[in-house]
């Protein structure tokens, strides 16, 4: 079964921002400081490229495995990036990372959104 044009759309968002995703915890800085010191870095580097990993794979269930389960981990996994982000930008105030967050967030949403409209609906069926 040729998998409907919606689906395609939620996993090219998502990988789409996944990828944006990687490119900011890339370039983040990784300055050893007083309180951070460069393993605290290293782990919140390892624990970030994990988390992406682990998002990929659901990406990859939902769309070409029809699971089901996988698509509405992303939206809870959207709705906590959302709330970090509120928290970000209400303390640090709106940032190139925080800008870039948006657009993932954005990515996201417009994503899950095409999971759950149109040619897709039947195609989560687990």
């Amino acid at each position: 079964m040729l998998m409907p044009r919606n689906v395609r759309l939620f996993a090219a968002l998502l990988y789409a921002s996944l990828g944006l995703d990687a490119l900011s915890v890339a370039f983040q800085d990784r300055t050893p400081t007083g309180a951070i010191t460069e393993d605290v870095i290293l782990m919140a580097n390892i624990v970030a490229a994990a988390l992406i990993m682990v998002l990929l794979h659901l990406v990859r269930l939902a769309s070409e495995e029809r699971r089901n389960w996988s698509r509405w981990l992303l939206v809870a996994s959207l709705g906590l990036s959302v709330l970090s982000l509120i928290q970000i930008v209400g303390s640090d105030g709106l940032q190139f990372d925080s800008m870039i967050e948006v657009v993932s967030c954005t990515l996201t949403a417009a994503g899950l959104y095409y999971a759950f409209t149109g040619d897709a609906k039947g195609w989560f069926n687990r």
